[in-house]
C-alpha cells in the first residue's frame, strides 16, 4: 500500500467517525467505533469495520442503520474531503475482539487441562 493511500485511509476514518458521532441523528446509532477503512486502490470502495458493543441483536440493527445512513455519511465526507472520487462505503462489523476472546479462552481451557 502506498504511503498517500494509507494517508487517505486514516483520513477518511477520522471523517467517517466525525459524522457518525456528531451528524448523525439516527437513535439506533450508539457507541460506535470506526475500527479499520480498507479502501480500493482507486478509491472509488471503502470497507468500513466498526466495533459496536452491545448483544448480536443491537449491534446487527446498528449496522442496518449505518448502511441506511451511508449515502448521508458519503455525501457529508465529499463535502468535507477534497477527494477526486469520493468512495462508496459498505459497512461491516469488526469481530476481530470477538475471535481473540474466543481463542483466549481456548488457550486459557487449553493450559487447565494440562495441569
Amino acid at each position: 500500500m502506498t504511503r498517500r493511500l494509507e494517508k487517505v485511509k486514516g483520513v477518511i476514518a477520522q471523517e467517517i467517525s466525525k459524522i457518525i458521532l456528531y451528524r448523525l441523528q439516527d437513535p439506533r446509532i450508539d457507541l460506535v467505533t470506526v475500527t479499520r477503512v480498507d479502501p480500493s486502490p482507486d478509491l472509488r470502495m471503502a470497507k468500513v469495520y466498526v466495533s459496536i458493543p452491545c448483544d448480536e441483536r443491537s449491534q446487527q440493527k446498528t449496522l442496518d442503520a449505518l448502511r441506511h445512513a451511508k449515502g448521508f455519511i458519503q455525501s457529508e465526507m465529499a463535502s468535507n474531503l477534497k477527494l477526486k472520487n469520493t468512495p462508496s462505503l459498505t459497512f461491516y462489523l469488526d469481530e476481530t475482539k470477538k475471535k481473540s476472546n474466543h481463542i483466549l479462552q481456548l488457550i486459557e481451557k487449553a493450559v487447565t487441562e494440562d495441569k
